[in-house]
């Protein structure tokens, strides 16, 4: 019989991912056949897999994340409901891969939800037919209680799958304890029965600190606190924008916090409807880079490249720069520029057919006219794993082999003139800027490393030699030690001993 451990938490962004990638990693290295799900999702991060028909289809990075620490090939079954914001209260509904339509909340749950819990639990039980464990992650916290009788991937998952629930609370909020036990209080009565333990995640500080504080709560609540995870990111993709700086303050991620002689800057718009921004971590982790999210009213000063991300509303993030001058800075920027997907066609002359994706205009849309390329906005959704052959030019100068990663984009871009395709297909390079629609190129060294060695050589600087690593272990490793280490898994009923 399939044992279903469904990872709940107190609020979004507590570590519930990372604990249940963990776990998916930790059940592998056993042997035990083991998968990932989440009933419903909501997040502009998305990875193309194989659906169910056999076709492409999508679903959050997270279970695409998670499905890699399991060793086990994603499909859409691991997500079968994925809502796409993209502004105006309203979000692009995804089922078992496929997009269907946009809606509002109120569409969504009157006239969608019970197609989506369909979907939700007819992918549960394949998934539970082929795999001996499987790993559930809810979403934000399972202790809304507006919304308990719809609540599909916390409150419905744990029902329908007969899940034990491990309640995960962030410490570094503040208010541990008392967000434990007032979630605690406001499950359904059904589910106490269910709940196994709690897990508090992102402790700094000496363990001992806590107990009078564990011992209280399980005297009041009944329930054990079965561990408590010290703060350490094990450089997992991040799944929402909450994990990048705020979009009015320019931030940094990754590389030293002073930049010198051995640092480079790449200056990424903080779009108001961001996309697959984890494009950007491979660079973030690259020696001697600093990525510098920038608010669209803010400099390009000391910006040394710049990546155009993803929009789920190009259009609309358009007119955004425009408005700011933020496409005016871009043309007077003098550094490598790479644009992805969204961000290629914003750096194109025109976008038409704009009416697809935007109620602010429906014809055509001048772009900021970096690159000789126009693109024509059709209901059609371009969903593809894809490979390409890298032929160095401009921001990629000097690289070849070649690049693998997914497409996932409405829209066709077409040049307006005889130019380079340095990665085939829709790209389009000059001297100084490339667009593309390879979502994942910075994932490959060759593509990371040839932009990252273009942009110091522009800046005037020497690119710093790698150090040695200090740590050879795999994001998906680092996790599981992590909660293989901090949290008695043994009382979740997956078998004993968990001593590695």
């Amino acid at each position: 019989m399939t044992e279903t451990v469904l990872i709940a938490g107190t609020a979004s962004h507590v570590g519930k991912s990372t604990v249940a990638a963990g776990l998916c990693r930790a059940l592998a290295r056993r042997g035990v056949s083991v998968a990932p799900y989440k009933a419903q999702n909501m997040s502009n991060n998305a990875r193309v897999v194989v659906s169910q028909s056999g076709d492409w289809g999508e679903i959050g990075v997270a279970q695409y994340v998670q499905a890699t620490a399991a060793e086990v090939t994603p499909t859409t079954d691991l997500n079968p409901v994925l809502l796409k914001p993209r502004g105006d209260g309203e979000s692009q509904l995804v089922i078992q891969g496929e997009a269907t339509e946009h809606v509002g909340v109120d569409d969504y749950y009157d006239d969608h939800w019970e197609r989506a819990r369909e979907a939700a639990v007819d992918s549960y039980r394949r998934l539970a037919a082929d795999h001996d464990v499987i790993v559930a992650e809810g979403a934000g916290s399972i202790a809304e209680i507006n919304l308990h009788d719809r609540d599909l991937a916390n409150v419905e998952t744990a029902e329908f799958a007969d899940a034990e629930i491990l309640v995960v609370v962030d410490i570094e909020r503040g208010g541990a304890f008392a967000s434990l036990y007032g979630t605690l209080e406001l499950l359904p009565d059904r589910l106490h029965g269910q709940v196994a333990g709690a897990v508090i995640t992102k402790f700094r500080g000496d363990r001992s600190l806590l107990e009078p504080g564990i011992e209280e709560i399980e005297d009041r609540t009944g329930v054990p606190v079965l561990g408590v995870i010290p703060y350490d990111d094990p450089g997992l993709p991040a799944e929402d924008s909450i994990s990048i700086p705020d979009r009015d303050e320019r931030g940094v991620v990754g590389g030293d916090d002073v930049a010198d002689e051995r640092t480079i800057n790449v200056g990424v718009p903080r779009l108001p409807r961001i996309s697959n921004f984890t494009d950007l971590d491979p660079l973030a982790r690259e020696p001697g880079v600093r990525v510098v999210y920038l608010p669209l009213d803010g400099s390009l000063s000391g910006i040394d490249g710049v990546v155009v991300p993803g929009s789920k509303n190009t259009v609309d993030d358009l007119l955004a720069l425009r408005e700011s001058g933020f496409d005016d800075r871009l043309r007077a920027f003098d550094g490598p520029i790479v644009g992805l997907c969204g961000g290629f066609q914003i750096l194109g002359e025109r976008i038409t057919n704009a009416g697809i994706e935007s109620t602010a205009v429906s014809g055509t849309v001048e772009a900021v006219g970096l690159l000789p390329v126009e693109t024509r906005f059709s209901a059609d959704k371009r969903l593809e794993r894809t490979t390409r052959t890298l032929s160095g030019v401009g921001p990629l100068a000097g690289g070849s082999g070649t690049v693998s990663g997914y497409e996932i984009h409405m829209g066709r871009s077409t040049p307006t003139e005889s130019v380079e395709r340095p990665l085939g297909g829709e790209s389009v390079g000059t001297e100084r800027v490339l667009g593309t629609y390879v979502h994942g190129l910075f994932e490959n060294d060759n593509a990371r490393s040839a932009f990252v060695e273009r942009v110091f050589e522009a800046a005037g600087r020497n690119r710093p030699e790698p150090e040695a690593r200090r740590d050879d272990r795999s994001p998906y490793d680092r996790a599981a030690d992590l909660v293989t280490d901090n949290v008695d898994l043994g009382a979740l009923g997956l078998g004993e001993p968990w001593s590695e």
